[in-house]
């Protein structure tokens, strides 16, 4: 049996977690890191025609120079190479047919004219007046951080997520017209020698001594981090390394007295993400739990995504893009919002995005859903994922969307798909501009010589299909015979980079069934000179890593569920020579990209042996040809075209929809922390779809246990003055809410007033002229008896007429009829208003709104300073809660202490300053300032709070 491909010395990324298993020690994994791997996710089935970016950049990306080596997968810097002005000077010296043709491709084509976009943003777009800052928020720096106290920092390159990092380098370069910052957390920092973490779980099938003793956990007390330490290690990101990086400091505890941050269970930030969001957006379901370590765990994401944003808002100007990057910040768009309403902001997902099937089986689905729709644009890798997330919004949140995007608080959210590329110019520089490659192909095609080789590369992870590639070979070297000892399936396992997303033992199971059916393989169908399969569970070096996409004869990619697949697109461009057919599974985010591929289905195994033997068998012709499709798309499609098509549709989508009405999602955390410091607080709250959803008969709109309980509680507070402002007459208010003495009632839209712990009813409107009342009457007959299902409620000021019980598009007919029949009348013989409510109409008095109450609520109170409300929260749902707004909106009150809510449509557009999606929202606040607050509330406890109380409610 072949040795496994030699171990240089270089350290590894540093380990996290614990290990039980044998195989899964550092003298398995302590080799290098296997480049252009990455975890970032995506998948397209079909994208419709029309959505194909320009791929066309304002410089060469062969000779650009180059930005900061951020990623560690670009081992040197790309040569530099004067550009030739003519073909006479391109031709000069070349001495090979190939040279020459390469030399006078790099010509500049005076026909080609760039976007001005791509070279002066600004000057494309002066309307969006751009500071031509870029920030991206990733969710980690690219360096793994080791730290010694005193001493310089350590900082060595993370691996994984290398097209991402490409896109960085790019940006932080002379050649982007971008001046970037990069935001992202430190990373579990290394302490000293004796305070290393335990290794974590990788993948390594052989047994290693199990008497090793493996290193000492970090003391209780954990990591100790003064602020000269912190910062020096900013001065050292900025100094050290060309482009801007800002970490994100997340901390346990902080030591006030002495200013020094205390750092204890670091990887519990990752943990919601890629326990809860990476499984289940890749289709796998966790075991049931009790919620406890679920409820704690949101609060951290929570938590976390807060501390990004107060980072980002520190570093924030006017004019700034910031492009927020996968699913450890899907908050951190929205939290933006409610700092700056205004401010641009892009959200990228680099993983799949499930079906709204799958999608709501998450608990937190909601507060998701809301937190990334505060972006102008969001990304997707393919369109089945965009597909599904349009879907899930309207599901889930009720909002309208289409494949354009979604309608939003006010404001449309663009929705587009841009599959990632990589690096092409440097990957294939690396690939072929380093003799030692050269010395481990010819190493490696005398060690299978005479044999066909299939080259597989993947992580150790379910959804990376590596069992299924290995049943279906064995179903290959079963069903085709002839193929013995001819082909050798080269497969290379490295630990996942995503902790957390596994049960205890899962790292073994999958361990145990690679052993298990490569070693029937080898049983069946090997001898002791010939192994069909050849297993190497390790990080490899850069060279064997070029070397073996260069000699591979075919090369094998069978994920269940994945993502951006950057080996393949890293395998076509190291075929140049060889042209190797591509194998790719249809579940690959790559897949919709990649057309000149064979597309498998990695689940029917006998499926995936066929096409196997299909390329094996392609003749050279058809190999040229679909390797020069596949060839062509990842040279144009690389990482800058991907940079620049997101940052121009962006930036597109803002000059092209008037965001100026974009209503953030209410800051929970913003108004428990006010709500708390303040001593004199008042509320007003709507009822029909604020307090109770909206119901097709408006009688049975009774308030539950729930609401009556939770207004009360609140009601009960002497600090606080609780008012229920509604269109709904006395009777009603009387017989549902009467029984709450602390209550303020306000009915018919101001018309009568109820005070706390009283039980007279003022008429605000007697000395009102009502004859106008006969003959809306008559108006409102005639169209009741021509719209069955409509009917008419007196009220004693106001006449409403109602239609939810009819017909939806006929009543809505009749409605704008009998408006226009009733502005052209009695609204201009009587000082009255028509008002359009949800599937109603009513006339009232035109001195007669919420706005009224909501002033003279204010002015009893008084406006000066030590009178007024400390705290106001005004809710409504419709047209005429918008008075209520406004009169907040002119009143003298700090705006800073002011809430004024809509709850409801997502394209409303809106005087409140918040918005909610529904009623239950409402009642969750209430709870959430009573002190009896749900998980979803659990993050905005932990951010005032400090810390969550360990419950499962």
């Amino acid at each position: 049996m072949a040795s496994p491909p030699s171990q240089p010395a270089q350290d590894p990324p540093a380990p996290i977690g614990t290990s039980t298993h044998p195989a899964l020690q550092p003298s398995i994994t302590s080799v290098p890191v296997t480049p252009g791997v990455h975890m970032a996710g995506h998948s397209a089935y079909i994208e419709p025609e029309g959505t194909a970016h320009s791929t066309n950049l304002p410089f060469d990306p062969d000779t650009a120079t180059p930005g900061p080596q951020w990623n560690a997968n670009s081992y040197f810097a790309p040569k530099h190479e004067a550009r030739s002005s003519s073909p006479t000077e391109a031709a000069a010296g070349a001495r090979t047919a190939e040279e020459l043709l390469r030399r006078l491709s790099l010509i500049p084509d005076p026909q080609v004219k760039h976007d001005l976009a791509d070279i002066d943003p600004r000057a494309a777009h002066p309307n969006l007046n751009l500071s031509g800052r870029v920030l991206s928020a990733t969710f980690a720096v690219p360096y793994n951080i080791g730290f010694s106290p005193g001493n310089e920092w350590e900082l060595k390159s993370r691996r994984g997520t290398s097209a991402l990092f490409d896109s960085f380098s790019y940006l932080a370069s002379a050649s982007s017209p971008w001046n970037h910052t990069l935001v992202g957390w430190t990373g579990e920092i290394r302490g000293p020698p004796t305070q290393d973490a335990p290794p974590s779980k990788a993948s390594a099938p052989i047994p290693v001594d199990p008497r090793s003793v493996p290193p000492p956990p970090p003391p209780p007390e954990g990591l100790k981090i003064s602020r000269q330490d912190r910062e020096r290690l900013e001065k050292q990101l900025e100094r050290d390394h060309g482009g801007r990086i800002v970490p994100v400091w997340l901390i346990d505890e902080i030591d006030e007295e002495k200013d020094v941050a205390i750092m204890k269970d670091q990887s519990r930030w990752r943990r919601y993400a890629e326990r809860e969001l990476y499984t289940l957006f890749h289709y796998k379901v966790n075991e049931p739990a009790d919620g406890r370590a679920a409820r704690k765990s949101w609060a951290d994401y929570y938590r976390m995504n807060k501390l990004f944003a107060d980072r980002i808002m520190e570093l924030y100007k006017p004019g700034d893009i910031i492009v927020v990057h996968d699913y450890y910040l899907l908050l951190l768009p929205s939290l933006l919002r409610q700092r700056q309403a205004n401010v641009y902001v892009g959200f990228f997902l680099h993983v799949p995005f499930p079906s709204s099937e799958f999608y709501r089986c998450l608990s937190r689905r909601k507060e998701i859903l809301e937190g990334v729709l505060g972006a102008n644009m969001i990304g997707f890798q393919s369109y089945s994922y965009s597909r599904h997330f349009s879907s899930c919004c309207t599901r889930i949140l009720g909002f309208d969307s289409s494949s354009a995007g979604v309608d939003a608080y006010g404001a449309h959210v663009a929705v587009d798909v841009f599959p990632i590329g990589i690096n092409a110019s440097s990957t294939q520089q690396q690939a072929y501009g380093d003799p030692t490659i050269e010395e481990k192909i010819k190493a490696i095609r005398d060690l299978y010589e005479g044999k066909k080789i299939i080259v597989g590369r993947d992580r150790l992870d379910s959804v990376r299909g590596v069992v299924q590639k290995l049943q279906a070979f064995e179903i290959f070297l079963e069903k085709y015979p002839e193929w013995h000892e001819k082909v050798v399936l080269i497969q290379v396992t490295s630990p996942s980079n995503v902790q957390g997303t596994k049960d205890e033992d899962d790292d073994s199971k999958i361990v145990n069934k690679i052993s298990e059916i490569m070693s029937r393989i080898n049983g069946t169908y090997g001898s002791l000179s010939y192994s069909p399969v050849q297993h190497f569970p390790q990080y490899l070096s850069r060279e064997e890593y070029f070397a073996l996409l260069r000699i591979a004869d075919v090369g094998l990619i069978t994920s269940v569920r994945d993502g951006m697949n950057t080996t393949s697109l890293e395998y076509v461009i190291c075929q140049r020579e060889n042209r190797g057919p591509l194998i790719l599974s249809e579940f690959s985010g790559t897949a919709g990209s990649l057309s000149g591929a064979l597309h498998i289905n990695p689940w029917d195994l006998s499926g995936v042996a066929d096409a196997i033997n299909e390329a094996l068998t392609m003749p050279q012709d058809q190999r040229k040809e679909s390797h020069e499709m596949l060839y062509k798309h990842v040279i144009a499609n690389n990482v800058q075209a991907w940079t620049n098509n997101f940052l121009k549709r962006l930036m597109t989508n803002l000059s092209s929809f008037d965001q100026s009405f974009a209503t953030p999602s209410l800051d929970k955390a913003k108004v428990l922390s006010q709500y708390r410091q303040a001593k004199k607080r008042l509320f007003m709250f709507d009822y029909d779809g604020t307090l109770t959803p909206i119901v097709r008969d408006p009688q049975s709109a009774i308030p539950s246990d729930r609401v009556i309980r939770t207004l009360k509680t609140l009601a009960a507070d002497p600090n606080n003055s609780v008012w229920i402002i509604s269109g709904r007459d006395q009777k009603f208010l009387d017989e549902w809410m009467g029984s709450i003495s602390e209550l303020g009632l306000s009915a018919e839209h101001g018309s009568f007033m109820r005070h706390p712990r009283s039980d007279d009813w003022e008429n605000l409107t007697e000395t009102t002229d009502m004859s106008w009342q006969s003959e809306v009457m008559h108006i409102f007959e005639h169209y009741t008896e021509r719209t069955p299902g409509a009917h008419i409620e007196r009220k004693k000021i106001a006449l409403t007429w109602h239609y939810r019980r009819a017909d939806p598009e006929f009543g809505a007919f009749q409605a704008r009829e009998c408006q226009k029949h009733l502005e052209k009348t009695v609204a201009k013989k009587y000082d009255v208003e028509v008002m359009t409510g949800k599937a109603n109409l009513e006339v009232r008095p035109r001195f007669v709104n919420k706005g009224e109450i909501a002033k003279r609520l204010i002015q009893d109170y008084g406006e000066g300073a030590g009178e007024a409300p400390e705290f106001v929260l005004c809710l409504g749902d419709d047209f005429t809660d918008e008075d209520m707004f406004r009169s907040l909106r002119q009143s003298e009150l700090p705006q800073d202490h002011v809430f004024s809510v809509t709850v409801g449509a997502s394209s409303k557009q809106t005087l409140a300053s918040w918005h909610l999606v529904e009623p239950s929202d409402v009642i969750s606040v209430i709870s959430l300032l009573n002190g009896s607050s749900d998980a979803g509330n659990a993050g905005a406890v932990a951010v005032v709070e400090g810390s969550v109380l360990e419950s499962r409610l």
